[in-house]
């Protein structure tokens, strides 16, 4: 009997789909995502599959329509029968070796219990299978574990937290958006620059000037910070937001951590930087205080300096 059509096309067609992910390479991306013209083409095939069932459809009505009254018939008979699949009830049967209704008298045992009677039915075979299994997994076990000594349950555990702790580092490192401000660190590269150069473009220049001068807010070329200077500072500021009742406006609300990050990193960019009408400093000059201490010079003093003419002469 012919398989409904309702089961060729999805068959057919996740079988070019799985196809066309195997032959084009596409990185780590599956090949519908990173070239969007597949998405064209297995729209395209999924058409085909339907205008194929479809024309068979028509021609099997057209032949239909050629054949006698008595024909038809056999041929609706023969259609409206059920799909069997015998091959799975053989092997249900040989997998639980169940007797029939029919058949229960041979195997029905002497015992009655008030009209209930026994059966003397074997052990379904994929039952004893499953045990012989489980009996060959026991000495595996034994042996590659009591015996070989491999490694413990200890030891397992500790290589599955050290990896599970890789796994959480490398999506830390590429899911920007999961910085916070005691995880955020200055974006040094160029693209995360010019997104930050946008940004402050976009939303800054209205109180800060396009140079960073200051104007309602404060200058951002100085060394002079009123809620302190540094990549953790600085984005703390941006996202909460400044003091109160005079400071600018939390924009955790509005901006993302990654593009606040990378705001804040430009920001600092424009220390040193001369802005055409900066505005006059506001708060305390900011020393980061991990930065390394400058090395003490190991020379002495002038003063104390003597040549050996000095000790001639004395």
């Amino acid at each position: 009997m012919r398989t409904p059509w309702w089961i060729r096309i999805p068959v057919l067609f996740f079988l070019i789909f799985g196809l066309m992910e195997y032959f084009i390479d596409s990185g780590d991306k599956p090949a519908i995502i990173e070239y969007p013209i597949t998405q064209f083409f297995m729209l395209m095939v999924l058409m085909i599959l339907i205008a194929i069932e479809l024309i068979l459809k028509s021609i099997e009505n057209v032949m239909f329509q050629t054949l006698s009254a008595e024909a038809q018939e056999r041929y609706l008979t023969s259609k409206s029968k059920k799909m069997e699949w015998k091959w799975a009830k053989q092997l249900y049967k040989r997998l639980t070796k169940s007797r029939s209704i029919e058949r229960e008298g041979e195997i029905i045992l002497d015992h009655n219990y008030d009209g209930i009677r026994e059966l003397d039915n074997v052990l379904p075979p994929w039952w004893v299978y499953l045990f012989y299994v489980t009996i060959i997994f026991s000495v595996v076990y034994l042996i590659r574990f009591h015996i070989a000594g491999d490694y413990t349950q200890a030891e397992e555990y500790e290589q599955e937290v050290a990896a599970a702790q890789m796994a959480i580092e490398e999506y830390k490192r590429t899911a920007k958006d999961l910085v916070d401000v005691n995880t955020v660190e200055f974006l040094s590269d160029a693209s995360d620059l010019s997104a930050g150069e946008k940004i402050f473009v976009a939303n800054c220049v209205v109180c800060h000037m396009a140079d960073g001068g200051g104007g309602i807010g404060p200058n951002l070329t100085d060394e002079y910070w009123i809620l302190g200077g540094g990549i953790k500072n600085v984005f703390n500021t941006i996202s909460e937001g400044g003091r109160d009742g005079k400071g600018m406006v939390a924009w955790k609300q509005s901006l993302k951590p990654a593009e606040m990050a990378q705001v804040a990193s430009y920001v600092l960019t424009l220390g040193g930087t001369t802005p055409a009408e900066p505005k006059a400093p506001e708060g305390e000059i900011w020393v980061d205080p991990d930065a390394p201490e400058p090395e003490e010079s190991e020379e002495a003093p002038a003063e104390q300096v003597s040549d050996s003419t000095d000790v001639a002469m004395n």
